[in-house]
This record gives structure tokens, sequence and C-alpha cells, in this order.
């Protein structure tokens, strides 16, 4: 009688002949042929003193590059808070049912995404080209005070200004992806139980839709941190372009480059870490790497 329940308790599972697992002896000895080649490269790397390996060690901590380290962090953060703001609002304005809100936004989208970062950044560079002054008021009607460009766009502005109005551009894509995934009777129940358009927004779409959107904004961020590296071209002075002052007037231009690389390494591994706990955050209820595991498992795979 006690087998019968013990039986029972385990289910119908553990009757199942245990399931092992395919041997890959190619694949296996590939990844050990990978490893070592990895390995000598490494060591062959560390043993040409044409690196500058010594140069690397001088200015990997030097004052003026971790001065620009800082102003690079500054330029991701503020420019991904004005990506991450504008882009909800060019989302929210895409599903908009009024054609020429949509319309407008798509345009944007559109223009940004089409035309390269490097040429934004000079563009807002020489906006004063353009306009001289920069009047507050209404524009053609009256101006209560006229401000120099030049001395309102400075290099770092400029840098933000492209930066930011750019990756809009690619978080309102994200963003209005996430919301489609919600499904739609769920906002129909919402408005057929009285609510409003904005509470259905804010209660009902950016909640569930934040589980698709906040995985690729990781994502977005790696990436700006990476591309501030471009604003080196308007003078200001992040890491890149104060690696560039250094190895201009030493001509040590690979330890340099290698200094600047290390750094945004670290911080993109940094960064990548905090992305790995974002998205197991936030895929919480979704089984379909577990159901591609079990089924793996089931054909007898690793």
């Amino acid at each position: 009688m006690t087998t019968v329940v013990e039986e029972l308790r385990r289910g119908p599972e553990s009757e199942l002949p245990p399931v092992a697992a395919r041997r890959h002896p190619w694949r296996t000895g590939f990844a050990v042929f990978l490893l070592v080649a990895a390995a000598w490269s490494a060591y062959l790397l560390s043993r040409n003193e044409r690196f500058g390996w010594d140069v690397i060690g001088t200015y990997l901590f030097s004052e003026p590059v971790l001065d620009g380290l800082v102003l690079t962090l500054w330029l991701t953060v503020v420019s991904m808070a004005i990506g991450i703001l504008l882009g909800i609002v060019l989302a929210v304005m895409r599903s908009s049912e009024n054609f020429v809100i949509s319309g407008l936004a798509a345009g944007y989208v559109w223009f940004f995404r089409g035309v390269p970062l490097l040429v934004l950044l000079v563009f807002w560079y020489n906006l004063a080209a353009l306009f001289p002054t920069i009047g507050v008021g209404v524009p053609g009607v009256f101006s209560v005070v006229d401000l120099n460009t030049n001395a309102l766009i400075t290099p770092v502005a400029a840098a933000i200004i492209g930066l930011g109005l750019n990756e809009a551009a690619f978080m309102s894509e994200i963003v209005r992806a996430g919301m489609r995934s919600v499904d739609r009777g769920q906002i129909e129940a919402a408005r057929a139980l009285g609510m409003s358009p904005d509470l259905v927004l804010r209660r009902i779409v950016l909640p569930q839709a934040m589980r698709l959107i906040i995985p690729p904004t990781a994502n977005e961020i790696v990436n700006m941190l990476k591309t501030t590296s471009l604003v080196s071209v308007l003078a200001v002075a992040d890491l890149m372009y104060s690696v560039q002052q250094i190895y201009a007037s030493n001509f040590q231009t690979i330890p340099l480059l290698i200094v600047a690389s290390v750094w945004y390494l670290v911080l993109t591994s940094v960064l990548s870490v905090g992305q790995y706990f974002l998205e197991k955050r936030y895929s919480k209820g979704v089984q379909v790497r577990k159901s591609r595991l079990a089924l793996r498992r089931a054909e007898g795979g690793s």
C-alpha cells in the first residue's frame, strides 16, 4: 500500500526512462581548439612590445582620460533621458487616430533614422550659420529677447541635441512595438469600463509594454555609450577626444586607442550585466526559452 502511495506522489513522469544527453565530440574538439587559439593569441599580444603596454599603464588612469570618461558617461545619461522621454511622446503620437499627429511623428522618425548622426552633430554645431540669433517669443511676430546662437549652442549642447533627437527616433519605434504587443481586447475592455484613453495608457498599456521595452532600451544605452565617441568631431572633451589630444602630442596612437577601448569595454560590460538582470526580471512569464530547452532535451540534444 505504501509503495502505491509513493508512486502516486511521484507522478507519471517518474515512470519515464532517463534521457541521456547526446555526445558531440567534434563540437567539443572545436571548442577546445578555439580556446587554445585564443590563449595563444593573448600570449603573443602580451609579448609584443610594440603595443606599448607601459604607455597604456601610464595613461589608463591619467586625469585627462578620467575627465573624458566622466563626460562620456554624462553625455550618455542626458542624451538617453532626452531620447526616452521624446521617444515615448512620439510613440503615443504615432498611435493617434488623427492622421496629422501620427503623420508628423512618422515624418520625424523617417528623417532622423535616415540622416547619419555625424551629419546631425555637425549641423547643430553650425546652426548659427542659419540662425545667428534665436528669439524668445512668437516666431515671425515678435521677440522678447534675442540670444546669440553661438553662445547658446556650445559644442556640448550641440552634442546633446544631436544625440538626444537621433535616439528619440529609435526609442519611439521600440516603445511603439511594446505598445502594439498589448492585446487589443484588454484596451477595448478597459474603455468599456469607462476608463479614459490616458488612464488606459497609464494603467493597462504601458505597464505590460514595459516587459518588451526595457530590454532593448538597455541595449540602446550600450549603443549610446559607444556612439558618444562621434562628438569628438565637435572638439567635445569626451573619452575619445581626450586620447586623441594625448596621442597627437606623443604619437603613441595605438596604446592610447587601446586605453580608450579598455574603458569602453569596462563600461559596456557593466551595462551588459545590468541589462542581463533587467531582461531576467521582465521576462518572467515568458516560457519561450524554457519550451525550446525542453524540446531540445526531449530530442536528445545537449
